[in-house]
């Protein structure tokens, strides 16, 4: 009976772990908007929803992949490692940087919404299984 009830929960807790982490990479475009030669990053929600979920959602930690012996080695809360991808940009600009501040705040709030209603739908959810779980 857990396992089912983990399971049902299953799909929920990754696409919150996964808003999060968007979260996260989308703050840290709008931190870097000014910096020379920073490289807008995203990824592709609903692949890596479905990566996660077919994983089964086994539990560790976000590993960041290095692509130089030279880099420090780093870790994070998240249950997936994520395949982060350049933003193509819109205008280019003289210092490098692809960082467009209208898709990004466009982007954070559209994440940050979806988020909200995530949160409900799983509170819904749980009241659900709660009142069935109660006696009479």
């Amino acid at each position: 009976m857990i396992d089912r009830l983990a399971a049902t929960l299953n799909f929920d807790r990754e696409a919150l772990n996964l808003r999060h982490e968007r979260q996260k990479v989308l703050a840290g475009n709008i931190a870097n908007a000014d910096t020379p030669t920073y490289k807008a990053r995203d990824f592709d929600f609903s692949r890596e929803l479905a990566r996660a979920v077919e994983r089964g959602g086994a539990e560790g930690g976000l590993t960041a992949r290095t692509t130089s012996p030279r880099h420090l080695s780093a870790s994070s809360s998240s249950t997936t490692s994520l395949d982060l991808l350049y933003r193509v940009p819109d205008q280019p600009s003289l210092d490098g940087n692809t960082v467009n501040m209208d898709v990004e705040r466009s982007y954070f709030a559209d994440n940050s919404v979806r988020y909200q209603a995530a949160l409900t739908i799983l509170n819904g959810r749980i009241q659900g299984l709660k009142s069935a779980m109660q006696s009479e």
